[in-house]
């Protein structure tokens, strides 16, 4: 089992000559800006702010490696999609992410998509690019607490049934995991599915 409270942010990478390559397991956190990837660190870890949370999206263009139990990173990458970047730093975005994507450190990548909004066309982009290149990944429903049982219950289903995340290449579905950082929903699997990554 991982200590999660055995957690320190070990880079803070601008560029790829930053990344870690000590051969720690790294699963990647990609997603729309705003989707919530700093509030599920933050629940995943056990903490209230370990990972900064903005009421800025696209306001971060750095990917943040935290370290849990010195043994595996939880990797930020920047949110995608958010409009109102600069086509300067939708240039840096691009050139960080494929540079760390290109890179093949990671084992896996928890893919994030807000249940309430459904996959966007750049969310429909990452899958694509993660199915082409054969990149296991995981699709975690976030901000499942936003809706009420019946519209979550009808949105979940049409995410594990989207043709997808139901690859050709592998004989099982992409998992679609419910999370929310308010209720603490998801937490559980996702901290089994880092432990399995582990072995």
């Amino acid at each position: 089992m991982l200590n999660t409270q055995n957690v320190v942010l070990k880079m803070t990478a601008g560029r790829k000559d930053q990344f870690p390559r000590d051969g720690k397991v790294q699963i990647a956190l990609s997603g729309r800006s705003n989707v919530g990837k700093s509030s599920l660190i933050n629940t995943v870890l056990g903490r209230k702010s370990f990972a900064r949370t903005s009421a800025q999206p696209g306001k971060t263009i750095t990917i943040n490696f935290y370290e849990v139990d010195k043994k595996l990173y939880l990797v930020d990458l920047p949110g995608y999609g958010y409009a109102r970047r600069s086509a300067d730093s939708r240039r840096v975005w691009a050139s960080l992410t494929n540079d760390y994507l290109e890179a093949g450190t990671m084992q896996m990548i928890f893919q994030l998509i807000d249940l309430k909004v459904g996959p966007t066309e750049d969310d429909y982009m990452m899958i694509e690019w993660l199915n082409a290149n054969k990149v296991p990944y995981v699709v975690v429903a976030t901000k499942s607490d936003k809706l009420n049982v019946t519209t979550r219950k009808a949105n979940y289903e049409a995410l594990v049934n989207h043709p997808l995340f139901n690859p050709p290449y592998t004989d099982a579905p992409v998992p679609v995991i419910l999370f929310s950082s308010q209720t603490g929903v998801g937490r559980n699997d996702l901290l089994t599915i880092l432990s399995e990554t582990l072995k």
